[in-house]
């Protein structure tokens, strides 16, 4: 079996998307999304579990999710992951994951949007 960068994740919003441009005229959006599960804790109860993700959307899925992605919104992204870095204000190497979507689907009913 090959290797294979790829992510699907299925979640909501956790703010509105706002359509970025760089100076190159390319179009992003920067969001968060939550994922969840039920977990059972120490007691044996069963307790809901978030996970964040950092979503990044691109060009003609970043004016899709600018202009449907609300707050709570729920979605299902596949991507793939992507690791950079960068050095905060004190100098510290900072690394982050993110996926970059190149799917999207807007899920829930139409009052939802």
């Amino acid at each position: 079996m090959s290797a294979r960068n790829s992510v699907r994740l299925v979640g909501r919003l956790g703010q509105d998307a706002q359509v970025n441009h760089n100076p190159d005229g390319t179009r992003v959006v920067n969001v968060s999304m939550a994922t969840s599960e039920k977990r059972k804790n120490t007691s044996g109860d069963y307790v809901d579990h978030a996970e964040w993700h950092k979503i990044v959307f691109w060009n003609n899925l970043a004016d899709i999710i600018g202009e449907y992605g609300t707050k709570g919104k729920e979605i299902s992204v596949e991507g793939v992951l992507r690791t950079r870095s960068y050095e905060n204000n004190e100098g510290k190497k900072v690394y982050v994951t993110e996926v970059i979507v190149n799917d999207l689907a807007l899920l829930g009913s139409k009052s939802d949007a």
